[in-house]
């Protein structure tokens, strides 16, 4: 990537991070991906895919075979913490604090290399995601007919990762990312006098021995070698301190690498609360909500990833799978592909994911539209 080029792909993502768009409402960026498409020259745009999403094909003759690179565009509900950054967020409450401004720059720096390389035959599609953030972007894609309307026999995507070296690729086999559900334990008893406890059934005792008991599901039920997060992050019961409430309830989330750990997790999570609810003479309602399912890499594809990244840039083997999750999944249960995380240099002050303090680090864009380039050109001449 020559200097101008990165010069603009660094000013489009300084101007996604500074006008986000949430899970949804991603139409501003949307606009501005096919306004810089056309700019680039790329003249086969669709819009309104799954909603928001933009898909853009590139081809040259003398192929048939086809393949697949996606970017997301949603931003979080983070309140921007640097006041400072010329590039921060216009929008109060809503940033890019996970990267995905520079993921969809970063994209669209890679239709700039494709179109003006002629080395290269077949079909590339860009595939731009709205609503990665819970907001179930990638399924809407699909049900919109991705696959049927835009054919591609694998994809790549990727994800910037903070606290791994800046322009590094780390590729895993298998897992990369895990699986996860939202849960909600309500338990509901009978209000009364906190002075008179006797005549009351009290939901926030059983909210309490469920907050422990949960916490045995990982370090009791679940295999040691395998791996499985219950993280309870609410808790709420009354408004009163002189009254018993009527209801008490827990939220949170959980997370898996193996489906298995997944059913498991589910189930003592029913047992549990059941059990707490008969214990104390409460009734216990359980939603268990699963989100995305494990981001597995096809191994072939992890291959090719692997050599399409050795050939730009440093890579690494050893990394193991974050227990965050990730849409990009139910793409990898239509058609083969990988997901590689590229490194976004130090994860220091704030610099992590989902952190108020958080930017994208724009000096790596050379290496992710190269790699991106490259991992595309040669899924399309493999097999």
């Amino acid at each position: 990537m020559n200097a101008s080029l990165h010069e603009a792909a660094t000013a489009w993502r300084r101007h996604l991070h500074a006008n986000p768009g949430l899970t949804l409402d991603e139409g501003e960026a949307a606009a501005f991906v096919v306004e810089q498409l056309r700019a680039i020259g790329v003249t086969e745009i669709e819009t309104g895919v799954g909603g928001h999403g933009v898909v853009a094909t590139l081809r040259r003759a003398g192929g048939n075979r086809s393949v697949g690179l996606r970017a997301d565009m949603d931003a979080l509900p983070i309140q921007e913490l640097d006041e400072t950054l010329p590039w921060r967020s216009r929008k109060p409450g809503v940033m890019h604090a996970c990267g995905h401004d520079g993921h969809t720059a970063s994209l669209l720096a890679t239709a700039a290399l494709l179109h003006q390389d002629t080395g290269w035959s077949g079909t590339i599609r860009l595939v731009f995601q709205p609503a990665e953030e819970g907001g179930g972007g990638a399924r809407s894609m699909i049900q919109d007919g991705l696959f049927q309307r835009f054919p591609m026999e694998r994809i790549f995507g990727w994800h910037n990762w903070p606290g791994l070296e800046a322009g590094t690729v780390a590729i895993h086999p298998g897992p990369v990312m895990a699986a996860g559900a939202r849960f909600e334990l309500v338990f509901d008893g009978h209000a009364g006098h906190a002075a008179l406890p006797h005549m009351t059934r009290d939901p926030v005792l059983g909210m309490g021995h469920a907050i422990v008991a949960l916490q045995s599901i990982v370090s009791r039920a679940v295999d040691p070698v395998k791996s499985g997060v219950v993280s309870i992050t609410v808790a709420e019961g009354g408004t009163a301190t002189n009254q018993v409430p009527a209801r008490a309830l827990i939220r949170g989330t959980a997370r898996w690498l193996d489906e298995a750990v997944g059913d498991l997790i589910e189930a003592r999570m029913r047992e549990i609360g059941q059990g707490i609810a008969a214990t104390y003479g409460l009734s216990c309602e359980v939603m268990f909500r699963r989100g995305v399912p494990v981001t597995i890499n096809h191994p072939a594809e992890a291959e090719t990833a692997a050599a399409a990244a050795a050939s730009v840039t440093a890579i690494r083997r050893d990394m193991a799978p974050a227990m965050t999750g990730e849409d990009f999944a139910w793409f990898l249960k239509e058609v083969p592909g990988a997901f590689v995380w590229i490194g976004n240099g130090p994860a220091d002050n704030g610099r992590e994911l989902h952190h108020p303090a958080y930017d994208f680090n724009d000096a790596i864009i050379p290496t992710v539209a190269n790699y991106l380039a490259t991992v595309a050109k040669r899924a399309l001449t493999e097999g």
